[in-house]
């Protein structure tokens, strides 16, 4: 099966009607495969019009990753979104063609990477307050109070 039916199919049916992804989601999926097509074609010595589902395997769609971080030094979180758009056409070949599954799930099986969440290092006393009244109705009073001690002192009886 040709991969560009499958792509039309992906963009213009699967991703709007079925799936109901956003606009930004559609561009951001786009621009993924506007860097993975040249690449698989250039890898495997054809056009980009010639490439088939059958020539999406795990050791092009790694190699490909791997190419995003060490030419256009991607950190993990980019590869992880460019992997991301890849298993939700993979998902789309396996609900709309099942005659392709084992394909999509060699590509489902694919693992992203880990990347480190940014750990918040302090809240200062107006963030600590914006915390408190998105949480309590009681702590809008905190808003009229004119003496800042008694507002610590306040949530130190916390």
């Amino acid at each position: 099966m040709k991969l560009s039916t499958c792509l039309h199919q992906f963009f213009d049916h699967y991703l709007p009607r079925i799936k109901g992804s956003g606009n930004n989601t559609i561009k951001a999926y786009r621009d993924a495969f506007r860097l993975f097509l040249p690449f698989a074609a250039k890898h495997l010595s054809i056009k980009i019009e010639s490439l088939r589902v059958e020539n999406l395997s795990t050791f092009l769609i790694l190699t490909f990753l791997n190419k995003l971080e060490s030419r256009r030094h991607n950190k993990a979180q980019p590869r992880n979104h460019r992997l991301a758009a890849l298993k939700s056409l993979a998902k789309m070949i396996r609900f709309m063609y099942p005659e392709n599954r084992q394909i999509a799930d060699t590509i489902l099986s694919i693992p992203q990477k880990r990347t480190q969440k940014p750990l918040v290092g302090f809240l200062d006393y107006e963030d600590i307050l914006k915390v408190f009244l998105s949480v309590d109705p009681k702590i809008e009073e905190l808003m009229d109070w004119e003496n800042e001690q008694e507002t610590l002192a306040w949530l130190d009886s916390l």
